[in-house]
């Protein structure tokens, strides 16, 4: 997902607010996780806060998140998705609907 920055100065650069459904979520996953096919509840930003993450979509595209970046996930219905640990971490995320 792309979000525009617009410079402000010193301060940097910031985007426009993002609107959310005004809740946060925090979830912490167990290192051996393998979730098969599954839809997202919602739609959602997910933050990786401190390991990886690997995303099969329903098309068979494979990514491999890493900690510190934010993916949208906004299959809530059809086939969904499959998400793995990498490296055997722990994953700590925060969940932001929207």
């Amino acid at each position: 997902m792309e979000i525009p920055l617009e410079a402000r100065g010193a301060i940097g650069a910031l985007s426009d607010p993002f609107l959310t459904k005004g809740r946060l979520l925090f979830r912490q996953t167990p290192a051996d996780y393998d979730f098969t096919w599954h839809n997202a509840p919602e739609r959602q930003l997910i933050v990786c806060l401190d390991a990886d993450v690997e995303v099969t979509v329903s098309d068979g595209e494979r990514r491999v998140i890493r900690a510190g970046e934010i993916f949208s996930v906004e299959d809530v219905t059809g086939r969904g998705h499959i998400s793995r640990a990498v490296d055997g971490k722990t994953r700590r995320s925060l969940f932001i609907p929207y």
